[in-house]
């Protein structure tokens, strides 16, 4: 884990709200000069406390309609039957998370879609057919009650 200090802390809350605040206004949020800012900015980027810059997108102005949650089952269990599955997960676009689980499923996906076509195309084209899968089910999120990417900068012991 790296150490951080509050300054560090209000300049990355900081990022996590507006990620194209430019060093002064970073500084101004943070209450330091613009070159000090500047080097701590680098320092995190440098550390991997900061990952990336990128635009959030909104997906239903793009005609993404729909959010499905998909659990897979394995058919068998050895680290070549995972690792075909990953790899498909990886060439798989509307996939947009893929976790590896406890419980009665092996994976959970997050997809993205456009229709009830795609979830079906994706379901019985493309998750189904492939050798490493032996069980499929998926959930249409009817509603999102919370979305966020930002950690809980709150948490962290100072």
């Amino acid at each position: 884990m790296i150490s951080v200090d509050a300054f560090d802390l209000k300049i990355l809350a900081a990022l996590q709200d507006d990620g194209r605040l430019t060093n002064q206004e970073l500084a101004d949020i943070a209450g330091l000069s613009a070159s000090q800012c500047s080097r701590r900015r680098m320092r995190l980027e440098e550390d991997g406390v900061i990952a990336g810059y990128r635009a959030e997108l909104a997906g239903a102005a793009l005609g993404f309609e729909l959010i499905a949650f998909i659990q897979i089952t394995l058919a068998t269990h050895s680290p070549d039957n995972a690792k075909k599955f990953r790899a498909l997960v990886t060439r798989v676009e509307e996939i947009q998370e893929a976790y590896a689980l406890t419980g009665d499923a092996d994976y959970l996906l997050k997809a993205v879609l456009r229709d009830l076509k795609s979830l079906s195309d994706i379901v019985n084209n493309v998750l189904m057919p492939h050798q490493s899968v032996a069980h499929v089910r998926s959930s249409i999120v009817l509603d999102r009650l919370k979305e966020s990417a930002k950690l809980p900068l709150r948490s962290i012991p100072r």
